[in-house]
């Protein structure tokens, strides 16, 4: 009789574990879902601010430089009526900017630099003779010796030219029309010689360009995650 009615009893508390257990279960998962549901919101949270900092930022940069867009207008005007840079044009009809692009080009253009010195500040002194002139003769890409005063770097040009005259004046005029130049050369070794009746120097020099900066607008892509 009492194992009849024991019975029931075991009955109803397995069936209430079991109850128990299908609602901690039950209740885990939902937790395990309302965590995975919280880290995603997070990271997506995180992500829009992460958006929106680099959309302010990229605004800012563009606010900026509208700003100060007029201002550099503005100086670009004025360098144009420059009395220093429009005294030394190569042409009277040029810009006054284009000076500078002269006195330090964005390309390496040996060619140009030889027929400048050919045709303009070896050309025209009296009683000068041009014996041999070659530019680029180091090749920028060889390795040399960071001590040698001659050696070339990627914004340089090496020269080499030999010149004579019956007067050694015309050297030294010669020399201050290299100095005087628009365009900058170095004279890195001078080395004067004279025979009975004329004078004969060996120079060896750099003259230096400068590679533009290329501007462009760029787009930058951000992910979830940083990925």
């Amino acid at each position: 009789m009492a194992s009849q009615m024991v019975s029931p009893k075991r009955r109803a508390i397995a069936d209430s574990s079991r109850t128990m257990f299908i609602w901690v279960a039950g209740m885990s998962a939902v937790v395990g879902i309302c965590v995975v549901v919280a880290i995603f919101l997070v990271q997506q949270i995180m992500f829009k601010v992460k958006v929106v900092g680099a959309m302010t930022e990229t605004v800012n940069t563009l606010n900026y430089n509208n700003k100060v867009a007029k201002d550099l207008t503005s100086n670009v005007v004025v360098l144009q009526t420059n009395s220093a840079l429009n005294s030394v044009k190569a042409n009277g009809d040029e810009n006054a900017l284009q000076v500078p692009l002269d006195a330090l080009p964005a390309d390496r253009n040996s060619l140009a630099l030889g027929a400048s010195l050919q045709q303009v500040l070896l050309s025209g002194v009296d009683g000068l003779s041009i014996d041999s002139l070659s530019v680029d003769t180091v090749d920028p890409n060889a390795n040399t010796d960071t001590t040698d005063s001659s050696a070339t770097s990627d914004n340089m040009i090496s020269l080499q030219m030999q010149i004579s005259s019956n007067n050694v004046n015309t050297i030294k005029d010669t020399l201050t029309r290299l100095e005087n130049s628009i365009r900058v050369i170095d004279i890195d070794s001078f080395i004067l010689e004279r025979s009975d009746t004329t004078y004969q120097a060996t120079i060896t020099a750099h003259a230096y360009y400068q590679p533009g900066i290329k501007l462009q607008l760029q787009s930058k892509s951000i992910t979830p995650g940083g990925k």
